[in-house]
Order: structure tokens, then C-alpha cells, then sequence
């Protein structure tokens, strides 16, 4: 069994682009552009138990923000069971994180972000 800690130096700045984007234009009040960061972001960072609840986190606060219940209440467990399941190697690969799509359903990488899995040997 792989027990995944921290997050590889070869895909932090990826994923702290991601988190600088999120911010960015969640400021600018585009608040789909800014989901889609998140989403991102998770995918990079869930087999990682810090990035993954990190990510989770911000979810749960986009929820609050926009006032939506169900994305609310959808982070919740997944802030609970997230990290431990990417510290055990169990994630669903792909997953964009949302309470609008199963939590343990994998979905297909974005290409682009499986060529910077690839690039970091990670693949």
C-alpha cells in the first residue's frame, strides 16, 4: 500500500496557480471560472492529504459564499474522509471534488493537466 504525504514540488506550482486563479477572478465575481479553478486544483493536488482537504476547504467556503446548501453539506464528509483516503493511495483519480458529481466516481483527466502529470514523472 503507498501512503501519499505531501504534495511533489513538481506539481505545487501547478497547483498554487490553480488556487491564485481561483482567487482571482472568485474577486472579479466570475464565480464559474472560479469553481473551475477549484475543480483544477483538486484534481492535481487529491492524492495528497493536505492539498486535497486544502482544496476541500475552499470548496466548503465557496459553498458558504454563494449561499449553496447542497455544495455545504456535499464538503463536509469530504473534508472528514478526503485526506485519509489520499494518504492511503484511494482516491478516485480525475474527480473535480464538487457535491455535483459522486465523490467516489473517477473521471478523465483534463489533458492538459495529464501532460503536467506526465512531466512530473507522475503519470
Amino acid at each position: 500500500m503507498k501512503f501519499n504525504t505531501t504534495l511533489p514540488s513538481a506539481l505545487r506550482p501547478y497547483f498554487e496557480e490553480e488556487l491564485h486563479e481561483y482567487e482571482h477572478v472568485l474577486k472579479q465575481g466570475d464565480l464559474q471560472k472560479a469553481w473551475h479553478h477549484l475543480e483544477r486544483a483538486h484534481i492535481i493536488g487529491q492524492q495528497y492529504p493536505f492539498a486535497h482537504n486544502h482544496v476541500h476547504w475552499k470548496m466548503l467556503l465557496f459553498g458558504i459564499r454563494i449561499k449553496s446548501v447542497k455544495e455545504v453539506f456535499g464538503q463536509i464528509p469530504r473534508l472528514l474522509f478526503g485526506g485519509v483516503k489520499s494518504f492511503v493511495g484511494k482516491v478516485p483519480i480525475g474527480n473535480p471534488g464538487g457535491s455535483n458529481v459522486p465523490p467516489l466516481k473517477p473521471y478523465p483527466i483534463p489533458n492538459d493537466l495529464q501532460d503536467i502529470f506526465t512531466k512530473a514523472g507522475l503519470d
